[in-house]
């Protein structure tokens, strides 16, 4: 028997027995995993054995002699005839598939550059590099001028006044409003001393910096 030579991108779906035996790949390509599936192409001495089995799982005596036999030769012959297939699929692939000279995985024909010989990972689509960078850097200059523009907007807050996170009523999250978004509470905030602004909890009679009296 010739020898067999084949990638690593392919799946065998194929079945050894019961009514549904046959023989199945699916191949695929290394670059956009893409995929491309033979024909399905029926296994008659297991769709045989198969059938008997059912046959004898009902009538059982004689046909469970025959389900035993028939089986054992269906095995028997399923290498050899598994082998055949998976020639044919692979013969059918290299009409679907192109190896990469320079790394050679297998790769579908979009991915293939055939004026080079290489996949597009070997060989980049100038015209697809030279849109790609354009849009990396569009978006680098566009982030740059949104971290400007944050900076500029956040001297705009007054990071000094604490703020609940979390109602101490109801326990939902507040994001720092005045008042609780689910129950309505109240939230705590801070006020500044009438006399040096030191910024005190509500209810503070006295100010903790200055000792200047709250009305």
């Amino acid at each position: 028997m010739s020898e067999i030579r084949f990638s690593s991108n392919y799946q065998d779906l194929s079945q050894s027995s019961g009514v549904d035996a046959g023989f199945q790949f699916e191949f695929y390509c290394e670059r956009c995993s893409d995929r491309w599936r033979t024909h399905y192409k029926p296994y008659r001495s297991g769709q045989a054995s198969g059938w008997i089995q059912k046959g004898a799982s009902i009538f059982g005596g004689l046909l469970g002699n025959a389900s035993t036999v028939v089986s054992g030769m269906a095995q028997a012959g399923w290498h050899s005839a598994r082998d055949d297939a998976f020639k044919e699929a692979i013969a059918d692939a290299k009409a679907h598939f192109n190896r990469c000279g320079n790394c050679h995985d297998y790769v579908c024909a979009p991915c293939f550059d055939g004026a080079a010989g290489l996949c597009f990972n070997c060989a980049p689509n100038v015209q697809v590099a030279i849109t790609r960078a354009r849009a990396q850097g569009e978006v680098r200059s566009a982030a740059e001028r949104a971290d400007t523009e944050g900076e500029s907007r956040g001297t705009r807050h007054d990071v000094r006044q604490d703020m609940q996170l979390v109602c101490p009523q109801c326990r939902a999250e507040t994001h720092g409003a005045k008042f609780c978004p689910e129950c309505g509470y109240k939230m705590a905030q801070q006020v500044a001393c009438t006399a040096c602004s030191t910024l005190l909890q509500p209810g503070t009679k006295f100010c903790t910096e200055c000792g200047h009296r709250q009305s």
